[in-house]
Order: C-alpha cells, then sequence, then structure tokens
C-alpha cells in the first residue's frame, strides 16, 4: 500500500499529514503510525494526523495518533498543521477561512492568518478534578497549587484540561529540570487515570513565560500547543500573568488569550508544510 502524506511542523512539534476525506476510519493503524513515526526507520514525527470528514455539522473530523501509537483528544500544533493542510487540499488559503473541525475533545475552529499563521479557539478550560481527570483532590474541586509527590519531592501543581489532561508546576530554574527522566514519573503518576502531559514553567514576566513540556504519548517535544495554552489558565489562576502573553518554548512562541468575556482560550502560531511523499507499507 501507497499512502501520500505531507510532513508539517508547528514550532518543531512535527506531524504526518494524511488526506483521509474519502473515510471516516483513519487509514492506517496506529502500529502503522508508530513506524511511521520512527525518526531513523520511518518518516519521524510526533504523531500521525488524519483529515477526516466532517461530522455534527463540521467540516472536518481531526484524528491524530501519537508516536508511540495512543490516540490524544486533540493536539494544539497539530490542529494549525491541520487547518494549512486543509487550505492546500481545498486549494484556498485565504486570509481570514476558518474551519469546524471535530476533534474528541469537542469542535474547534482555526483561522488562517498572515505569514503562516494559524488562530484557533480552543474553547474553555476545564479545571475539576473530575474533569482534567484526576483523583488528586476530590471531583468537584479545582486543582490549583495542590501538593503531588513525585520521586521522593513535593511538587506544587496546578491542573487544567484542554481537551487533553495538563498539570502545569512552576519553577525558578527551567534549565535544571531533569525532563527526560521525571516527566514521564508524572506522565504515569496514578493520580492520572488517563495520564498526563506535564509542563514545567519559568515566569519570565506578566506576560512572558518559558516552558518545557513532556507530552503523553510522545515524552519531550519542541512544542505543545494545548500545554501552553493550559499553562497561561493555570498561572492566571494562581495569579502569575495576565491573560494575555507570550509563551516561549524550545521551538518558538506562541501568543495566547483567555479571554474574560466568553472564557474561551485562543492560540496563534506558525504551521509550515516541509515536505510531501509517499510512504510504503
Amino acid at each position: 500500500m501507497k499512502i501520500p502524506f505531507t510532513k508539517y511542523q508547528g514550532l518543531g512539534n512535527d506531524f504526518i499529514l494524511i488526506d483521509n476525506r474519502h473515510s471516516p476510519e483513519p487509514l492506517i493503524t496506529p502500529e502503522m503510525a508508530v513506524a511511521m513515526c520512527d525518526r531513523h526507520f520511518g518518516i519521524g514525527a510526533d504523531g500521525v494526523i488524519f483529515a477526516l470528514p466532517g461530522q455534527a455539522a463540521t467540516d472536518y473530523t481531526m484524528r491524530i495518533f501519537n508516536s508511540d501509537g495512543s490516540e490524544p483528544e486533540m493536539c494544539g500544533n497539530g490542529i494549525r498543521c491541520l487547518a494549512q493542510f486543509i487550505a492546500r487540499l481545498e486549494a484556498n488559503n485565504a486570509i481570514g477561512r476558518t474551519y469546524r473541525i471535530h476533534t474528541l475533545a469537542g469542535t474547534m475552529i482555526p483561522r488562517l492568518e498572515a505569514n503562516e499563521q494559524v488562530t484557533v479557539d480552543m474553547g474553555p478550560p476545564q479545571l475539576l478534578g473530575s474533569e482534567i481527570p484526576t483523583t488528586l483532590v476530590v471531583g468537584s474541586e479545582k486543582i490549583l497549587a495542590v501538593p503531588l509527590e513525585v520521586e521522593g519531592k513535593d511538587w506544587s501543581v496546578t491542573c487544567v484540561s484542554m481537551g487533553n489532561p495538563h498539570c502545569v508546576t512552576f519553577v525558578d530554574d527551567l534549565a535544571s529540570i531533569p525532563l527526560e527522566t521525571i516527566g514521564p514519573k508524572f506522565e504515569h503518576h496514578p493520580v492520572f487515570p488517563q495520564r498526563t502531559n506535564v509542563e514545567f514553567v519559568e515566569v519570565i514576566a506578566p506576560d512572558y513565560m518559558k516552558m518545557r513540556v513532556w507530552e503523553r504519548g510522545a515524552g519531550i517535544t519542541l512544542a505543545c500547543g494545548t500545554g501552553a495554552c493550559a499553562v497561561v489558565v493555570a498561572a492566571v489562576l494562581t495569579g502569575k500573568c495576565d491573560r494575555s502573553c507570550t509563551v516561549e518554548l524550545p521551538g518558538g512562541c506562541l501568543q495566547i488569550h483567555w479571554s474574560q468575556t466568553d472564557n474561551r482560550v485562543y492560540m496563534t502560531g506558525p504551521a509550515k508544510a516541509v515536505f510531501e511523499g509517499i510512504y510504503t507499507v
């Protein structure tokens, strides 16, 4: 089987995009996605994204398989890449063009901007323990600066769901965090029944933060869009930043705004095509 694909990246968070408009089910299996994402024996990517037919009054459906074969609810950098991919498929990249995209986290609405930027209405954050989900607190409570023991140390964590779970902790020295060893301990901590993404954040100014991320199912990545959104929400709730903030990740910067008017989070950042090809199974 020969599979046409386009490789995209959003701040170095890279994906294999597949035109799946002919079928409501992904063209490949999670096991095949793992092989495609392998950086030595495959194409190399953090995940495979499928552009499927829309459902529930949407234009398209987005599904994604991570590099480990798991399926997340949504991906912030990925949906920006998907928007640019759809524009290419439709041969219409008009600035201001929007799409209603069905995801496992609900309907997302990306809008094409100038200079390969995409703004995404990420919807309202979910803050209750039962919504994350986590057993760290009783289900009807928020998780704001709650202690969590990992590797014999108490970390102060704030949990946010942007349709997928995030555990945010603020630190004084971001560079000193041993992300490759501590990240998986957070991801697989028993208080997170569906595992979690984890973000370590250093506040530089009320409108500027630096962040590193360990993504559930992908490990260390250069950027995480839903993570950047969760970080701003967590920082606002704990009095550390403004509602409009630049979040610097290893792959570059995202602009995040948590609207006080409609409670929705808006993310703006780049998405660029890298190359096209045909993968033979």
